[in-house]
């Protein structure tokens, strides 16, 4: 009981974060009944998806310190386990999606092993190796459609079909992603007051004295990479139903991973609001910028240069993310 009420106790945030994140509540849950376009609808799941991914990876690298950047790999997963057993079984997405995870906590388990042996740029570099391994492998598997990858036909369910995920409205697929964003924010805010979470701070800080002082500093970190893997790979399952055609390329490439660590690291690494701050700005810059300039004649990739201005701005302003400016202004304030 405890436990539980941990999950809604935000005590220890200032009244202000609490107030706008109150707002930004409210707004979310009245977004579908205001006429926005499907552009913008699919621009706000796409927020929430990758709010969800990088609440994954701020538990192992905003806590933890270990910079993974092969997250991706955990999404391909859950989409493909749950495509899969749409496809050939029409097995319901509730059943699949938790499939999807355990078969990525497996994984995960398997390699985090061995990389959790490693530091610094050596483990980045081997969650990038792995990952690509793994999409090259499903690249040539035809068993989950090769390269070319998996659809599911539209005629597969008839919709509405909540048990398969099956609709023909976007609000419905909002109000699902949207639950399983406030479920994430929760757990995050009991994860960083729990046990696990001041022993990876610890770990963080100085992995020895961790070490020293009884931390089992393997294990305590590869819980937490199962932790991580879970927030990807279950909203990687619900990406699958949302898109109904998965490749390779678009769910388990590097590009992917790097963005859901950019999620974190721009909002705020090892803070409870930054994954989500991080995708505020990233995702509707992306998606608006790429709608407005990346299809214009002669202004092929300027999206991508102003979208990467911007990021080295802010990177070399306030190296923890927009989370540490905010904080270094609250400091002038007390001073």
């Amino acid at each position: 009981m405890e436990k539980l009420k941990n999950f809604f106790d935000f005590r220890d945030l200032p009244r202000l974060d609490l107030g706008i994140a109150a707002a930004v509540g409210l707004a979310l849950l009245v977004f579908p009944f205001f006429p926005f376009s499907s552009f913008a609808m699919s621009t706000v799941i796409q927020f929430l998806m990758f709010s969800l991914y990088g609440m994954g990876w701020n538990t192992i690298g905003g806590y933890g310190g270990q910079v993974d950047l092969g997250l991706a790999q955990y999404l391909g997963i859950g989409a493909y386990a749950t495509a899969v057993s749409m496809i050939r079984w029409n097995t319901p997405f509730w059943v699949s999606m938790p499939v999807g995870v355990l078969i990525a906590i497996a994984w995960c388990s398997v390699i985090g092993y061995s990389v959790f042996r490693l530091k610094g740029h050596y483990f980045a570099i081997a969650t990038i190796a792995t990952s690509l391994v793994l999409k090259d492998i499903f690249e040539v598997w035809r068993f989950v459609g090769a390269a070319r990858g998996l659809e599911i036909p539209a005629t597969r369910f008839s919709s509405p079909d909540f048990l398969h995920l099956f609709f023909t409205q976007d609000d419905t697929y909002y109000y699902i992603i949207l639950a399983f964003f406030f479920i994430g924010i929760l757990y995050v805010n009991w994860f960083r007051k729990s046990r696990l979470g001041f022993q990876l701070r610890s770990i963080k800080d100085n992995e020895e004295v961790a070490r020293s002082l009884g931390i089992n500093v393997q294990w305590a970190k590869i819980k937490t990479y199962a932790v991580a893997v879970t927030f990807v790979s279950a909203v990687g399952s619900f990406h699958a139903c949302y898109v109904k055609n998965i490749e390779p390329e678009d769910t388990m490439s590097l590009d992917i991973s790097i963005l859901i660590a950019l999620m974190a690291m721009l909002g705020g690494a090892g803070s409870l609001w930054g994954p989500l701050i991080g995708a505020g700005i990233l995702i509707p810059l992306k998606s608006y910028l790429k709608e407005w300039l990346g299809a214009r004649a002669g202004l092929v990739g300027i999206d991508l240069v102003i979208y990467g201005a911007i990021i080295m701005f802010i990177s070399a302003v306030e190296p923890r993310g927009v989370w540490g400016i905010v904080e270094r202004i609250r400091r002038r304030k007390r001073a």
